[in-house]
C-alpha cells in the first residue's frame, strides 16, 4: 500500500471532476461519442472519477483493475457484437485506461489502446482535458471504423453521456 496515494485519494474533493470536465466539456464528449458511433459498430462509454473510495485504496486496486470493474458495472460488455469500449479517467492518479470487449480485442492490440491513453494523459497534464478527450475519441473512432464498419442495423446500445463517478 502506498501511503501517499491513499492520502491523495482521501483528501481530494469530488468537485475536481467539474473543474477538469465542466458541463460543456461533458456535453462535447457526449456529442463526439454519438457522432463516433455512427461510423462503426462499436459502443463507447466515457467514465471519469476524481478519487477511489477507501476500500479499493486499502486493497491497492490499480487504475486498470478499477477500469475493468467499471467495464462490468456499466455493462459495457453487454453489447450484441461484443463491441464495447470504456475510456476510464482517474484524475488523482492521473491515469487513463481503455478497456475493450473481446470482439474488439481480437482485432485491436492493447498497445494501440495504451498509446491513445498516453496521448490523453499528455494533453491532460497540459490541462487540455476537452482537447485530449475529443482527440482520443477521434482516434478510437478511426480504429473502430477500420475494423468494425457500421452495420445496416446499428442501434445505440449504451448511453452516450459520460459517467461522473
Amino acid at each position: 500500500m502506498n501511503i501517499r496515494r491513499v492520502v491523495r485519494h482521501l483528501f481530494t474533493p469530488h468537485w475536481i471532476v467539474q473543474r477538469a470536465f465542466p458541463w460543456p466539456v461533458l456535453k462535447a464528449i457526449e456529442q463526439a461519442i454519438a457522432a463516433s458511433e455512427k461510423k462503426h459498430d462499436g459502443e463507447l462509454r466515457f467514465a471519469v472519477e476524481a478519487a477511489l473510495h477507501p476500500g479499493p485504496l486499502w486493497r491497492g486496486e490499480t487504475t486498470r483493475a478499477r477500469a475493468v470493474e467499471l467495464f462490468s458495472a456499466l455493462r459495457v460488455w453487454d453489447t450484441a457484437h461484443n463491441s464495447g469500449v470504456l475510456i476510464y479517467v482517474q484524475l488523482v492518479d492521473r491515469r487513463i485506461e481503455i478497456v475493450a470487449d473481446r470482439g474488439i480485442n481480437a482485432r485491436v492490440a492493447q498497445q494501440e489502446w495504451d498509446a491513445i491513453c498516453r496521448r490523453m494523459e499528455t494533453a491532460f497534464r497540459q490541462r487540455r482535458f476537452e482537447d485530449g478527450a475529443l482527440a482520443a475519441i477521434g482516434e478510437i473512432t478511426a480504429l473502430l471504423a477500420e475494423h468494425f464498419p457500421p452495420l445496416d442495423d446499428n442501434p445505440n446500445e449504451l448511453p452516450d453521456q459520460p459517467v461522473v463517478l
